[in-house]
């Protein structure tokens, strides 16, 4: 064999040795980089077209094939129902499904429509303005450091002597962690109403921006003293579990509610958007079922 045979050999075995490794690589998949598990898997009734998902992961809209939205919760139980058009062909929805945006292509039409996620509140046990078994109730989710809260307050007063016969205004606390002393603000106002002075200590509290007072310790144990509040059982109150249970419900029941701020006011449980009288006369008018207003 000479010096070229030798040089084409060695060619030809290196061309196949490259063939078979490039070969072999073809069919070795490579190492997965992805671990996944299935989570939730729910029956459906109908056939699903097209779904949204809340980003707080609380809400999933699921477009089916008979003209319906179905709307569930994280557990995968059905919390309602939406009619839709038919052609409707595809959704979407805003962050926290306080939106649903439908696209009809039959009719070539956009629809935005407002959803409102009507809670059950548990109000035992909480202080209320106004007749104890009315037909309306208001919840007025609060926090004693928030300025826009001490505004709302005046409104819901003027709500009270405008319908005296049909609604009660229940106030649950929900101080935000922001705010140093709204937590003790609202344990101070708990503790007053175990002495039968919940609603004068609520509303000293709330009159202190107006007086260019600063709501600090000092401030509530001036309300306190000023009200004649025996001292020794309104600080013992105020420290007391009993107080704490109830400040610490009334966070759940704000976040079971979907509460992401303060103030947030429920008219039979229907979220209100826009905190104007006129907007609360609202609700409580279509609550006893009178027609709207033009």
């Amino acid at each position: 064999m000479n010096h070229k045979q030798i040089i084409t050999v060695c060619t030809i075995l290196m061309a196949s040795l490259s063939a078979g490794q490039a070969h072999a690589t073809t069919n070795t998949a490579p190492p997965s980089k992805i671990d996944w598990s299935v989570d939730k898997t729910w029956d459906l009734p109908a056939k699903p077209l097209d779904i949204g998902y809340s980003l707080d992961g609380k809400r999933v809209f699921i477009l089916t094939d008979q003209q319906t939205v179905l709307v569930y919760d994280n557990l995968g139980e059905l919390t309602g129902s939406i009619p839709v058009d038919k052609g409707v062909s595809a959704i979407d929805i805003a962050p926290r499904g306080e939106k649903l945006f439908l696209i009809n292509q039959s009719t070539k039409a956009f629809s935005d429509l407002t959803i409102d996620f009507i809670a059950d509140i548990n109000t035992e046990g909480s202080p209320f303005r106004g007749l104890a078994k009315a037909t309306v109730t208001i919840v007025l989710f609060t926090d004693f450091e928030c300025p826009y809260c001490s505004k709302v307050s005046p409104l819901l007063e003027q709500t009270l002597e405008k319908n005296p016969d049909t609604i009660k205004v229940i106030l649950k606390n929900m101080p935000l962690a922001m705010h140093q002393f709204a937590d003790p603000a609202a344990r101070a106002a708990l503790a007053a109403g175990e002495q039968g002075k919940y609603w004068e200590f609520h509303d000293a509290l709330f009159a202190l921006p107006a007086l260019n007072i600063a709501l600090n310790d000092k401030a509530i144990e001036d309300i306190a003293v000023k009200l004649g509040l025996k001292m020794d059982r309104f600080k013992s109150d105020m420290a007391s579990p009993k107080i704490r249970q109830k400040v610490d419900q009334d966070i759940m029941d704000a976040q079971k509610a979907g509460v992401t701020g303060t103030p947030a006011i429920f008219v039979n449980g229907h979220p209100l958007r826009e905190r104007t009288i006129e907007a609360i006369q609202q609700k409580i008018d279509a609550a006893l079922g009178k027609p709207a207003k033009k």
